[in-house]
């Protein structure tokens, strides 16, 4: 038995057990329910990788390998979790289920061979090289590694699927609020790329275990990332409110335009958009929507968000974030305020909002500006 990853991933069981607990008690929603068959799905993952260190599978040898199957709808299950919270069309067709469903037959149809052919006793004498049989020995690798290509190709597919989803609804918040923070699940993208990190490690590591070779760290550092990772995404989840359809939408380049505005048509939108910001200072809500501006300056959304991307280079988030900087730099300047104080005072809610947009726009800190201009 290895004790330090039988702890860790012992440990891994207990937050999916309280993640399900508490996923059970949300409200019933798409998303809620995606996220208990993910955590469902985690779970079995950490039983399999339980079952081997902890020594189990010595005394049931014939269950060894069943979670491989298993595992590989933890892509699809991360890409539905990601459409039921932040795509527009919540509906899944059965097409994609089957689709989702086709990793677990391809792996079940590979691994026949070893399930059938090898009786309990066999395969319990491919732990040790001094036991161990050629042939069930090649038939075991060769079950091994395609189960894992079978893995690491679902994964990909699915994990870019998820970031294009939320690259997507990333873009609509960025065409439509000038405040996005609170609904961009930025978290997601971070822990999903984490995801992809420890599962593709986790995958290949399997195959040196059959030489007999062990990568270093990999009873330790792997199973900590891992169970670094289940714990932030099982917080950031369960925290993670329900978006209201107010917060979805298809991004503007890829809705289908009957009419394109001409240049003449732009010119006194942009004029008007100007205007408003420069003499009503409609930028200082920090909750000013492109729906509020469109009824501020009597110009549809779609005219404002086409004028923004076409003839301003921009979009409604930066076109609104770009006078709140502006006039920071103003207040920095001429005032002793703080510089929490000024955030607030322009319209930012956030201090990495404001920060990333001020640097973005001075190459400066706020306060390395202030400093800079005072000296």
């Amino acid at each position: 038995m290895d004790v330090v990853p039988t702890v860790i991933y012992s440990f891994m069981l207990g937050i999916i057990a309280l993640a399900l607990v508490q996923a059970w008690c949300k409200p019933d929603h798409q998303q809620t329910t995606f996220l208990i068959a993910l955590l469902c799905l985690l779970f079995i993952h950490v039983c399999g990788e339980l079952f081997i260190y902890s020594g189990a599978y010595q005394y049931l040898p014939g269950l060894a390998g069943l979670q491989f199957p298993i595992r590989t709808l933890l892509g699809p299950a991360l890409y539905f979790y990601a459409r039921a919270t932040m795509s527009p069309d919540m509906s899944i067709s059965s097409r994609s289920y089957a689709l989702a469903a086709l990793g677990p037959v391809l792996v079940i149809g590979a691994m026949i061979p070893f399930l059938f052919t090898l009786t309990p006793q066999e395969k319990l004498a491919l732990a040790d090289p001094a036991t161990r049989d050629p042939e069930h020995f090649r038939i075991a690798f060769l079950t091994c590694l395609i189960a894992m290509v079978i893995f690491i190709a679902f994964i990909a597919i699915y994990f870019v699927s998820a970031l294009k989803v939320h690259a997507h609804h990333r873009q609509q918040l960025m065409e439509r609020f000038a405040d996005i923070q609170s609904r961009s699940l930025d978290w997601f993208k971070v822990t999903l790329l984490l995801w992809g990190l420890v599962w593709f490690f986790y995958a290949t590591a399997y195959l040196p275990g059959f030489t007999g070779w062990r990568i270093p760290g990999q009873g330790l550092f792997l199973p900590l990332l891992e169970a670094g990772v289940l714990l932030a995404f099982t917080q950031l989840a369960l925290n993670q409110p329900i978006l209201s359809r107010e917060d979805k939408g298809t991004p503007i380049a890829h809705q289908i335009r009957t009419t394109t505005l001409s240049k003449s048509r732009m010119d006194p939108i942009a004029k008007k958009l100007k205007l408003v910001m420069t003499q009503q200072q409609l930028f200082m809500n920090d909750a000013l929507s492109l729906n509020q501006l469109s009824q501020s300056i009597g110009v549809s959304e779609n005219h404002i968000s086409e004028t923004l991307s076409q003839l301003l280079q921009t979009n409604f988030f930066q076109f609104v974030n770009g006078y709140r900087v502006e006039y920071a730099q103003k207040l920095l300047l001429d005032s002793d305020k703080r510089i929490s104080t000024i955030q607030y005072e322009v319209g930012f809610n956030s201090k990495s909002t404001f920060n990333t947009a001020f640097k973005k726009a001075t190459g400066l800190t706020p306060s390395q500006y202030r400093k800079q201009a005072h000296s």
